[in-house]
């Protein structure tokens, strides 16, 4: 590669370095605004909230770095032309081929680390973050009693605990139990521990005292116990959901159609999704040549490049959108599903095409002879 190259390279990794991690930045801001109420409320752990959070990158990632790619290399080329920098290298007789050559090279790494993270990074991140969620909204002991503070599990059952002591135990509980209309009850107790059942969580108490009166005040009475367990509820169940799309492997999501469990409509999904994730990575490498194609190959102009700009934009939102309409409508029916390749490869072909191919001087001396002018 030489140094023409290496410059060029340079400027665009650091662009899109700074446009990904400002995007990522920003929907990472607002994706964690969902789990900020676990931390307020439910005394989530900061580096729990943290590693929750961090687990919605790769998804966020694919998602971006064609868009980041794709502003950075239009930035770039953009800056180099309007500091004449692409004119002297045109008049020196580099070809636009030449110039996009460190573009291709972006893209290709770019679409080749997309590959991992669509088919590996994701879907154990997407595994890890829901078995994580699950376990911070049903451990009960940890993060749903916090130490000091009535807490209220259902409707008329309120908790207090003292203390979360290292050995998963608790000290210092007290119960207030108003389910039964007929009466109500309190439950003090020096230590316990909090287990799980096929019925939802359970208390055991440990060396307590029971009280129980009446709703009219008439009937009291007390009760010292050694062991005493309180069933908590229906709170979460123990059982896990089933794994979303996401999670699966290529090879599963190809092979759906073998799966006799899977309705129709999943069937399609699953076989729209593996070949998304064999579609998906390649936009880097097309948004990329779509941002630098048109100012390679375009007419310099001094005023600025406004109007290659704008198609260029126009012609990579086309293509984005034009990739989720295929998506939904692949998921009807998987007769779309050409179309997701076609929607890929054509720009990408046509870019190529332009840059190897394209002479704009030979375009503008036929249309001067046609209009009668000595070329």
């Amino acid at each position: 590669m030489n140094k023409l190259n290496l410059y060029i390279l340079r400027q665009v990794v650091t662009g899109f370095l700074l446009v990904a991690f400002s995007l990522l930045s920003m929907l990472w801001l607002t994706q964690s605004l969902r789990f900020v109420e676990m931390v307020t409320n439910k005394g989530l752990p900061l580096h729990l909230f943290v590693e929750l959070t961090s687990l919605l990158m790769p998804r966020l990632f694919s998602i971006l770095s064609p868009i980041a790619l794709f502003a950075s290399v239009m930035f770039v080329y953009n800056r180099m032309l309007a500091d004449r920098e692409l004119v002297i290298m045109q008049a020196a007789g580099i070809s636009p081929w030449r110039n996009a050559r460190a573009v291709v090279y972006v893209g290709l790494i770019l679409t080749l680390f997309s590959v991992y993270v669509q088919n590996v990074a994701i879907p154990e991140a997407e595994n890890e973050f829901r078995n994580l969620e699950w376990e911070i909204k049903n451990n009960v002991s940890h993060l749903m009693f916090r130490e000091g503070e009535f807490t209220t599990v259902q409707p008329n059952l309120t908790v207090f605990i003292s203390k979360h002591e290292q050995d998963g135990a608790v000290a210092g509980i007290l119960l207030n139990d108003e389910r039964n209309p007929e009466n109500r009850i309190t439950l003090s107790a020096e230590r316990g521990r909090i287990v799980y059942t096929d019925n939802g969580p359970r208390v055991i108490l440990v060396k307590g005292v029971r009280q129980e009166v009446n709703r009219d005040g008439t009937n009291f009475s007390s009760l010292k116990f050694d062991r005493y367990s309180v069933d908590l509820g229906q709170m979460g169940s123990k059982k896990i959901k089933d794994a979303s799309v996401r999670e699966k492997t290529l090879w599963e999501l190809l092979n759906a159609a073998q799966d006799k469990n899977l309705s129709q409509e999943d069937v399609r999904k699953y076989i729209v999704e593996g070949h998304r994730r064999l579609v998906t990575p390649w936009y880097n490498l097309v948004f990329a040549l779509l941002a630098c194609t048109g100012l390679l190959v375009g007419n310099f102009n001094r005023r600025g490049q406004t109007k290659i700009i704008s198609v260029s934009v126009f012609i990579m939102v086309l293509v984005q959108g034009n990739d989720l309409i295929v998506t939904n409508l692949a998921g009807r029916s998987l007769y779309f599903l050409p179309m997701l390749y076609v929607n890929c490869f054509v720009p990408l072909g046509l870019c190529v095409y332009l840059l190897l191919f394209y002479n704009p001087f030979f375009f503008s001396s036929r249309l001067l002879k046609k209009k009668g002018v000595a070329v």
